[in-house]
């Protein structure tokens, strides 16, 4: 992990106080940016997403699913725990959180905002980061690329209608077009896109050519993500002021579901006999999400000044300690877990 993606927090918490800074003074200028829309869509943030996602996008070899026969047993539990059990339990947690206990202490008309915008984050499993986390646990990295691969594969196809249903069920209008515009815009095109980058740097370069065209572009997708963040916090900044507690308080089911998602993920493998370098990345992956994906969906959906876009934004700022601490978790407990019976048989 570079240093500059360690301290990611820091420089986040850093965007609030700048964006938040420059909306309160420069008012006229956020309205503008926020005002140029294609579709529905806001272009400079359309962008700025881009570059923030296919950089990854470009990491991920979907040649890789073809090796999912060697680790079914963690593939079986991160798919599950990604696709039937995270976006649902998030949406229970948005729903008693948002909707009930915290209801006295959020403003009333973004109620439902706040709790789309944890559906969103939760529905869209992560990518590019949780390379770093199976490394920094000794993950298998055959293992965690095939699982990105194919759940970049399964997004294209369940993003749209995972949120559609559960939006649905929050009693929350879903606008299904721009919805379906978001996938194609923020799934489709960069994953096209960027395997077609991927497919030519290989071949001009081989691997060490792709390695610097990565090197190349990851500041860049960086930059753009603090950017956005800027442009969030610009226009969220007197919300924020009004009432700080917002953030705090959206955490805590963002934080629950990491938690919880991780840890079923870590025992279900155990459970299942698998490997202690399978089990970690599994639980990492299960707890993580695709959060550029999430702000996204959440602006093109709901707007730059929506509750939603804030809080996927919570999501991005607790997602590098949060993770952190899961590491920490599956490493320190790593001789608990393979002295499991199922793990010991198949050893």
């Amino acid at each position: 992990m570079s240093l500059f993606e360690r301290y990611l927090t820091l420089w986040v918490a850093l965007c609030i106080v700048v964006g938040i800074a420059l909306g309160h003074f420069f008012p006229a200028l956020f309205q503008a940016v926020g005002g140029a829309e294609a579709a529905h869509v806001n272009l400079p943030v359309a962008g700025l997403i881009w570059l923030m996602i296919i950089p990854m996008l470009i990491k991920v070899d979907f040649a890789a699913i073809a090796e999912v026969r060697r680790h079914w047993r963690g593939i079986g539990v991160t798919l599950f725990i990604n696709w039937a059990v995270k976006p649902f339990s998030m949406a229970l947690l948005a729903w008693l959180f948002v909707g009930h206990l915290f209801r006295p202490f959020l403003p009333a008309d973004q109620i439902e905002s706040y709790i789309a915008g944890l559906i969103l984050l939760a529905a869209a499993p992560c990518t590019a980061m949780v390379f770093v986390w199976s490394n920094l646990s000794d993950g298998e990295p055959d293992f965690t690329l095939t699982q990105v691969a194919l759940n970049d594969t399964i997004m294209l196809l369940a993003f749209a209608p995972i949120v559609g249903l559960l939006l649905g069920l929050s009693a929350i209008v879903v606008p299904w077009q721009t919805l379906l515009l978001s996938v194609v815009l923020y799934i489709l095109v960069p994953v096209v896109f960027a395997q077609l980058v991927r497919r030519v740097a290989l071949a001009k370069g081989g691997q060490a050519g792709l390695d610097r065209l990565l090197a190349r572009l990851q500041p860049a997708s960086l930059v753009a993500l603090l950017a956005t963040l800027v442009l969030l916090f610009g226009f969220q900044g007197e919300q924020i002021i009004a009432q700080p507690l917002i953030i705090a308080l959206l955490a805590v089911p963002i934080l629950i579901q990491v938690y919880f998602n991780s840890g079923l993920a870590y025992l279900l493998n155990r459970a299942a006999g698998e490997e202690h370098r399978i089990a970690a990345p599994s639980a990492l992956i299960g707890a993580s999400n695709f959060f550029e994906l999430a702000v996204a969906a959440a602006i093109s959906l709901f707007g730059f000044s929506s509750g939603a876009a804030l809080a996927t934004v919570v999501g991005v700022l607790i997602e590098v300690p949060v993770m952190l601490s899961v590491v920490k978790i599956v490493n320190a407990s790593k001789g608990w877990y393979e002295s499991g019976a199922a793990v010991s048989r198949r050893r």
